[in-house]
């Protein structure tokens, strides 16, 4: 069994791309007064739109983590974060997580791709990760198409 790996997930938005990716990228802090599921988001160093520290919500435990915006491209409705410490750092050496925002009609397809490098053979592809992710970005739409 493979130590790296891919996973990957859309989901069907109806807010505008453009209003969804600028959320991402420039309030993503906000997140925790609109999903359940993040509990606390804060500076670790940097500004908000640098080295994040984020505390998660996976398979029903609160597990903290950092996060850093490793690439953003406003062209093409598309950023790279990088994972890392905490509970990821104890699971994965290295964990990548890729939004690309596209419009679809009425409204717009997100679409995440996790990928990953295994500390060991007995840590699960993160798919909790990736459903947490994909019920984040559900809530984040159903707030900006209230908005």
């Amino acid at each position: 069994m493979a130590l790296s790996g891919k996973l990957e997930a859309e989901v069907e938005l109806q807010s505008p791309a453009a209003k969804f990716f600028n959320f991402c990228v420039t309030q993503l802090h906000h997140v925790q007064n609109i999903s359940d599921l993040v509990h606390e988001t804060k500076v670790h160093q940097g500004d908000w739109h640098g080295v994040g520290s984020d505390s998660v919500n996976t398979e029903g435990k609160v597990e903290t983590c950092k996060e850093s915006f490793e690439e953003i491209d406003h062209e093409n409705k598309s950023c790279t974060f990088n994972l890392f410490d905490g509970a990821i750092g104890e699971k994965y050496k290295s964990l990548k997580a890729k939004l690309q925002v596209a419009d679809k009609g009425s409204g717009a397809l997100a679409k995440w791709t996790y990928e990953y490098d295994k500390l060991s053979q007995e840590v699960p592809p993160p798919q909790a990760y990736l459903d947490f992710v994909t019920k984040v970005t559900k809530d984040l739409d159903a707030h900006l198409t209230k908005a």
